[in-house]
């Protein structure tokens, strides 16, 4: 083999080593990243969903305050007098 092509093997082979010795450090960076992107979604996510906890449990009461009110009313229905309508004229 020419020695020029067994120096550019060698010059590539090294750029190749050199990228892969920068690895860890890339990835350590990156999770550092994500790690930071994870705190600050749990960070901003939390009041929305203590924010539909407080809407669904309003939604709760709610509901039960209306069956209540219609349980009265057909007991109010059910034991009041009826009239009959006329026939219109």
């Amino acid at each position: 083999m020419p020695r020029q092509g067994v120096v550019a093997r060698v010059e590539r082979f090294d750029e190749r080593v050199t990228i892969l010795e920068e690895l860890p450090g890339r990835v350590d960076a990156l999770s550092t990243q994500i790690s930071q992107l994870r705190d600050d979604m749990h960070r901003e996510f939390s009041p929305v969903r203590d924010e539909n906890e407080r809407v669904m449990n309003h939604t709760r009461m709610l509901h039960e305050d209306l069956k209540a009110d219609l349980t009265l009313i057909r007991a109010g229905q059910s034991s009041g007098p009826r009239r009959r309508r006329r026939p219109k004229s």
